[in-house]
C-alpha cells in the first residue's frame, strides 16, 4: 500500500501514458480476496451486533418511539397515536395499542420503514424492532471496508478500516437499537462510496479520451466530453435521497458531497490537459451533477413519504382541503400542500427543540468522549437476576471506543496537513466525510447563542466511518510504502499492529457495558474512567 497522491511512479515514456499516469490508479490485483477480507470483516461485526440482540428484554430509550412508529407505519401506512401503557402490553404480547388518530412524528418515513421490515418477518419483540438496525450496521462495516480498499489501493487497509467500526462501541450500540442514526449512517457511506467508484470511473474516460485526441495528433486543449448518464453518481443521489428520509441531516451529505464530486470532476479535467477546468467543470458538469444529485435524492426524499401521501387521514394530510387554498396554491395537488405544510410544522418543532436533557452534549465534546448516553441502566443485589457478586450492574452505554476516538482527533490533524500541504484528495474526502456528519451541529453549540438546540452525542455514529478511515490513512503512513526500506517498514507495521491490538483489546473490555451484560457493579464502575461517563 502506498500514501503517495495521484502522481506515477515512474516516468511516463508518452504524452499518453503521462496523462493516465496522473488520472488512473489501478486497483490492487487481489479481487477475490477483495471480497472475502470484507465479509470476514461483516462476519465479525454480525456477531458483536447480532448475538443476544434481544437483550435488553424490553422498550429501551429511543425505541418507545420508533419502533411502535415503524409498527404502525406497516400496519397503517403513517403513524398513529398509541395508548398510555403501550410499552407493557407489546411486551407482553398485546399489540393492540393504536389509537384511531395519527400521531405527529418528526422525522421522514424511510428508517422507520426499515425497522418495520424487520418487525415484519420476526415479530413485535426487541429482537424483531432491532434486527434491521443492527444488519444495516454489518452493511455499513462491509462498505467501509471496500470503500477503505478503494480510497487506499490496498485490501489489508480496506480490513482494518473494517475492522476497527466493527468494534467501536459506539457503532455496536446504535446498531442494536431500534433507533435512526445507525441507518442514516449506512446510507451516508454507501453515497461515499459510490462516488468513489464514480470517480474512478470518469477519470478512467477521462484518460481514454485524452489518448484517443493525441491518437489523432490533437494537442490542443480541448472542452472535453460531457458524461451525461453516470451510474454511481445517481446511485448516489439515490442513497442520499433515503438519507434525507431517514432524518433531515443527511441533506448536509448532499451539499458537502455534491460540492466534493463536481471538485473532484475538475481536478479530473485538469489532469485531463483540457481548457478552462473549473470554468468548464461549473458550467457543463454542475447543472448535470445537480441533476443527477440533488433532484433525484428530492425525488427520492418525495416518494418515500407514499404511505402518507396515499393515506386519507395521516397526519395533516387533509390540512389542504381543510384551509382554502391561494389562488397559487392552486397550482399544487392538495397532498403537496398538506406535505409542505406538514414539513413546516416539524421544521418549527426541531427549531424550538431546546428543553434541557441529562445526556444532552455540545458537538465539539463528541470526538473526545465528553459525554456519553445511558441508553439503559439496572442495578441488582446478590441473588437478582443471576447476580453472584455483592451488587451487579446491567448497562447499554452509547460510548466510543476511546483508543479509537482519541487516536482519531490525532489523525484528522494528520488528514488536514495531508490534504493542505500535500494535496493529497484522499486525506480531503475522508475530511469531506467528517464535515457532513460533525461541523453542521457545531453550529447548535451553547456559545453560540442565536441558535441553541438539544443534541446529543450518540448522533455521532454517522461521524464513525470516515473517523476509521482517517485513523487507517495515518496508520498507512506509519508503514509506508512499499518500496521503502525493510526495516522501515517493519518497525511501522510493528506500531501500527499494536495499535490496532490495543483498540480491539479495549473494545473488548468495553463490550459488556455496550450490550447489557450482567456484570459486577465494580466491573462497570472501573470503565467508568470520567464522571460524566455516568
Amino acid at each position: 500500500m502506498t500514501q503517495t497522491v495521484d502522481a506515477p511512479e515512474a516516468a511516463a515514456t508518452t504524452p499518453a501514458a503521462a496523462i493516465r499516469d496522473r488520472l488512473v490508479r489501478p486497483m490492487p490485483g487481489d479481487r477475490i480476496w477483495g471480497w472475502i477480507g470484507p465479509l470476514l470483516v461483516g462476519l465479525v461485526a454480525a456477531v458483536l451486533r447480532l448475538v443476544d440482540l434481544g437483550r435488553p428484554n424490553k422498550i429501551i430509550f429511543d425505541e418507545t418511539y420508533y419502533a411502535k412508529d415503524a409498527y404502525s407505519q406497516l400496519l397503517f401506512g403513517y403513524s398513529r397515536k398509541f395508548t398510555e401503557d403501550a410499552n407493557e402490553r407489546i411486551l407482553n404480547g398485546d399489540l393492540d395499542v393504536f389509537l384511531d388518530e395519527p400521531s405527529f412524528v418528526v422525522h421522514p418515513p424511510v428508517g422507520k420503514f426499515i425497522i418495520g421490515q424487520g418487525i415484519r418477518v420476526f415479530g413485535m419483540d426487541p429482537f424483531g424492532w432491532r434486527v434491521a438496525v443492527a444488519l444495516c450496521g454489518v452493511l455499513t462495516v462491509i462498505l467501509v471496508t471496500r470503500i477503505g480498499r478503494r480510497l487506499f489501493r490496498s485490501t489489508l487497509l480496506g480490513c482494518v478500516a473494517g475492522l476497527l467500526l466493527a468494534v467501536d462501541g459506539l457503532s455496536i450500540v446504535m446498531s442494536r437499537t431500534a433507533v435512526l442514526d445507525g441507518i442514516l449512517t449506512m446510507f451516508i457511506v454507501a453515497a461515499f462510496g459510490c462516488l468513489l467508484i464514480d470517480r474512478d470511473r470518469m477519470r478512467a474516460k477521462y484518460a481514454d479520451w485524452a489518448e484517443a485526441r493525441l491518437s489523432r495528433g490533437l494537442t490542443e486543449p480541448g472542452d472535453g466530453p460531457l458524461f451525461w448518464w453516470r451510474l454511481w453518481r445517481l446511485a448516489a443521489g439515490i442513497t442520499l435521497g433515503l438519507a434525507c428520509g431517514t432524518k433531515w441531516s443527511g441533506l448536509y451529505a448532499v451539499a458537502v458531497f455534491g460540492l466534493m464530486t463536481v471538485l473532484w470532476e475538475v481536478s479530473a479535467r485538469r489532469a485531463a490537459g483540457l481548457r478552462s477546468p473549473v470554468l468548464n467543470s461549473m458550467l457543463r458538469d454542475g447543472p448535470v451533477a445537480f441533476l443527477t444529485m440533488v433532484v433525484t435524492a428530492a425525488f427520492v426524499y418525495v416518494v418515500s413519504w407514499w404511505g402518507w401521501i396515499f393515506s386519507s387521514d395521516g397526519y395533516g394530510r387533509q390540512w389542504a382541503t381543510e384551509n382554502a387554498p391561494s389562488t397559487l396554491g392552486q397550482l399544487f395537488p392538495g397532498w403537496a400542500r398538506s406535505l409542505w405544510h406538514y414539513h413546516d410544522d416539524m421544521w418549527r418543532f426541531h427549531r424550538g427543540l431546546d428543553t434541557p436533557h441529562d445526556y444532552q452534549s455540545n458537538a465539539w465534546e463528541w470526538l473526545y468522549l465528553g459525554r456519553p448516553v445511558s441508553f439503559d441502566y439496572e442495578g441488582y443485589d446478590l441473588g437478582q437476576a443471576g447476580c453472584e457478586a455483592e451488587r451487579c450492574s446491567q448497562a447499554v452505554l452509547a460510548l466510543g471506543t476511546p483508543p479509537l476516538w482519541w487516536g482519531a482527533c490525532a489523525a484528522l490533524l494528520v488528514c488536514l496537513w495531508w490534504w493542505f500541504f500535500r494535496r493529497d484528495w484522499r486525506a480531503g474526502a475522508i475530511l469531506a466525510g467528517v464535515i457532513a456528519t460533525w461541523v453542521p451541529w457545531l453550529f447548535f453549540s451553547d456559545w453560540l447563542v442565536f441558535d441553541q438546540r438539544t443534541i446529543f452525542y450518540f448522533y455521532a455514529v454517522a461521524i464513525a466511518p470516515f473517523l476509521v478511515l482517517a485513523v487507517t490513512f495515518a496508520l498507512g503512513l506509519v508503514i509506508g510504502p512499499p518500496d521503502a526500506e525493510p526495516r522501515r517498514r517493519a518497525v511501522g507495521v510493528a506500531i501500527a499492529g499494536a495499535y490496532v491490538l490495543i483498540v480491539v483489546a479495549v473494545a473488548a473490555w468495553f463490550y459488556p457495558i455496550h450490550v447489557d451484560q450482567l456484570i459486577s457493579y465494580d466491573d462497570w464502575h472501573a470503565r467508568m474512567w470520567f464522571s460524566r461517563w455516568i
